[in-house]
C-alpha cells in the first residue's frame, strides 16, 4: 500500500482558465479508475465530448450547468450526475466564484473525443 499525496500533484492547465489535478490514473498504478479534479474560472469549463466509458461528475464547490444528450440541468455543491458511456456531454460554470469538480472515469487513463474540432482530442498518459 502506498498512500498517494495530492498536495503534491501538479496543477496542469488544460484549456485558458480550466486547471487540472490528476489524483488517481495509470500514473499512480489504478487498473480501472482515473479520479481528477478540475478548477474552472466563471463561464468555463469542458466543451461537448464523450467517453468510452461511464462517468461521474460531482461538483465541489461551486454552480455548473452541465449538458448531457443535448439536455441542460445544474448542479451545486455535494451533487453529482452519472453520465452513461459514450454519451456526450459538457459543463461550465456559472457562478461568480471558481468552480471545482471532480470527475471519476471507469478506466485508468482520460480520454475523450470534443465534439469541436477545434479543441484536440485528449489522451492522458504515463
Amino acid at each position: 500500500m502506498i498512500p498517494i499525496d495530492h498536495e503534491t500533484q501538479p496543477l496542469e492547465q488544460w484549456r485558458a482558465g480550466v486547471l487540472t489535478r490528476m489524483r488517481v490514473s495509470a500514473l499512480v498504478r489504478s487498473a480501472q479508475l482515473c479520479i481528477f479534479e478540475q478548477f474552472c474560472d466563471p463561464g468555463l469549463g469542458a466543451p461537448i465530448h464523450l467517453h468510452a466509458v461511464e462517468e461521474v461528475l460531482e461538483v465541489m464547490e461551486g454552480e455548473a450547468e452541465v449538458t448531457l444528450r443535448g439536455e441542460s440541468l445544474v448542479l451545486r455543491a455535494n451533487q453529482s450526475v452519472l453520465i452513461p458511456a459514450g454519451a456526450k456531454h459538457g459543463f461550465r460554470n456559472i457562478g461568480s466564484r471558481v468552480l471545482k469538480v471532480r470527475a471519476t472515469l471507469a478506466a485508468p487513463i482520460f480520454e475523450a473525443s470534443y465534439e469541436d474540432r477545434a479543441e484536440l482530442s485528449r489522451r492522458y498518459v504515463p
